[in-house]
């Protein structure tokens, strides 16, 4: 069978229609919204970085139920969690670098430890915060983060996800983690397409290989499947939105078929995307999973989309990885 966009997903025709372009830290400001019309017990807080991360959108629609504590992540950890112990559900909102970069002790003992429903928003990850440079690059957060017990990782592909992500984590009892990107991105999906925690999203069908992505390139990873169709190389597309709990059902049932996976991720290969779908196979379904990611080195500045093609993240490195790997 040809490889073919998934209709189910009601997807904005990724071809043909330009897509509209946002960064998906917008879906958690106008997510938080949502909630905080609903739910009067939904604070948010922030570290210095409201308007960066969004969260100022929340704030000035309740600023009784906003909270901003300055740059000190430990605090903003630390506070949230005895906010949160009181029976609210709080989010707390900051650059990844720093969140749980500089905070993870008190994300792992205060927050998820005591399990309560602290839900972190990690903004500005990956390479795509361009000209700020290695210390501004989160590359690291999701390896260190889904180690830690009690705690659900989310990595939504664009801003309507971002958006659908952030109301499905105020519904989740426990701790939650969300990265989003800063770069303005396409967004393609849409409020119908589907999204539910720990369920991947098939956006395209296919029988040679499948790729599992997460974040900004899903949307790259679409488009390089559709090029590889064209060239005889059949590629289904994950959206792999959720990194914990992980779907090993749907890891399984792709490997079983294609007996060949590819991971896509704006993070270090070690202990990310790619890092948790090996060990899936290793338990449930042995086959070969060839990971595209960052490979254990810090990264230069420059503009997202030169950042992106340097480090063979956008549509034509997701190719050429594919093309190098896979063989007939």
């Amino acid at each position: 069978m040809a490889g073919k966009i998934n209709k189910q997903m009601n997807l904005i025709e990724v071809l043909d229609a330009p897509q509209s372009k946002l960064p998906s830290r917008d879906g958690f400001g106008k997510g938080t919204v949502e909630l905080g019309e609903s739910d009067p017990n939904v604070w948010v807080m922030s570290a210095d970085v409201a308007e960066s991360t969004r969260a100022h959108l929340f704030g000035e629609k309740f600023p009784q139920r906003f909270v901003q504590v300055g740059v000190a992540e430990q605090n903003l950890a630390g506070v949230a969690s005895g906010i949160a112990s009181t029976g609210k559900t709080v989010f707390i909102s900051a650059y990844g670098v720093f969140s749980p970069g500089r905070n993870w002790d008190q994300i792992r003992v205060s927050i998820c430890y005591n399990n309560v429903p602290v839900k972190i928003h990690a903004s500005h990850t990956g390479v795509t915060v361009g000209p700020d440079g290695a210390s501004h690059q989160a590359l690291e957060d999701i390896a260190i983060v889904r180690v830690i017990p009690n705690i659900t990782v989310l990595v939504p592909a664009d801003a309507e996800e971002s958006r659908k992500a952030t109301i499905e984590m105020g519904k989740t009892k426990g701790p939650a983690y969300m990265r989003t990107c800063r770069e303005k991105m396409p967004v393609f999906t849409t409020a119908s397409t589907p999204f539910k925690i720990g369920e991947v999203n098939v956006l395209r069908e296919g029988d040679d290989l499948a790729i599992f992505a997460c974040g900004p390139q899903v949307y790259y990873s679409l488009m390089a499947a559709e090029e590889l169709e064209k060239e005889g190389i059949s590629c289904a597309v994950i959206n792999m939105h959720t990194i914990k709990p992980i779907d090993k059902k749907a890891i399984s049932y792709w490997a079983k078929k294609t007996k060949f996976l590819v991971s896509v991720e704006e993070h270090q290969i070690a202990g990310g995307l790619g890092s948790a779908i090996a060990e899936v196979l290793t338990d449930e379904c042995p086959c070969t999973l060839k990971r595209l990611g960052i490979n254990d080195h810090f990264c230069q500045s420059g503009t997202p989309l030169e950042l992106l093609k340097k480090y063979k993240l956008d549509k034509d490195g997701i190719k050429e990885f594919v093309k190098a790997n896979f063989k007939k």
